[in-house]
């Protein structure tokens, strides 16, 4: 394959390239993504045969999805600079002071608030921590199963914009239904009924 041929080949698939990237999101090195992106997307080329009945862009989808789990498994030796250490360590004390007054685990929101910063430096703190254990070892909630959460991942996308509100106010942000009502402009029995639906779909389709 000539390199001419080569650059066509990925311009032509770099959506579906960074696609499969949103699923690190918390992953630090996005470039290094993308190049074992690009692998898994030639290995595919190659393996590739007009007789496998299927597109191409399916087919290739597994190779690069593998070759980005493995980048991430093998890589233990990232590491995250001192101020984002010191910034990690400051929310973990937070975290224990506000879950002692709250009577439970503080949101992102309680956090940024408690120590007066951006909620994106609490939440970049987090992804930059995390990405120094292997994918196996993540915490719930980031990838206990990798596997697991990418489906979660998918199915989540199916919901409609105001569901996923929705459930990220209630779940992400722990807010009431009162809160959320209030917040979205609607009743409470709105948010209640429209919670429980989005809640309905994403059972249906992981218990499918």
């Amino acid at each position: 394959m000539e390199q001419r041929e080569l650059e066509a080949l990925i311009l032509e698939h770099e959506k579906l390239i960074y696609s499969i990237m949103k699923y690190f999101s918390y992953y630090p090195n996005k470039d290094d993504l993308f190049q074992v992106g690009c692998v898994g997307l030639i290995e595919a080329y190659y393996r590739f045969r007009d007789d496998f009945h299927t597109k191409f862009s399916t087919y290739a989808y597994s190779y690069i999805l593998g070759e980005m789990k493995k980048l991430v498994r093998e890589d233990r030796g990232i590491k995250v600079s001192r101020m984002t250490h010191s910034l990690h360590l400051k929310i973990e004390k937070a975290s224990v002071l506000l879950s002692q007054k709250l009577m439970r685990e503080p949101t992102i929101p309680e956090i940024a608030a408690f120590l007066e910063i951006e909620e994106e430096l609490v939440v970049e703190a987090f992804y930059s921590s995390s990405a120094l254990l292997d994918v196996d070892e993540v915490p719930i909630g980031k990838c206990e199963d990798l596997d697991e959460q990418i489906y979660l991942r998918e199915q989540l996308e199916q919901l409609s914009s105001e569901e996923l509100e929705i459930l990220n106010r209630r779940y992400m942000e722990d807010r009431t239904q009162m809160e959320t009502a209030s917040i979205l402009g609607i009743s409470q029995v709105q948010v209640s009924r429209k919670e429980q639906k989005a809640l309905a779909k994403l059972k249906n389709k992981l218990v499918a």
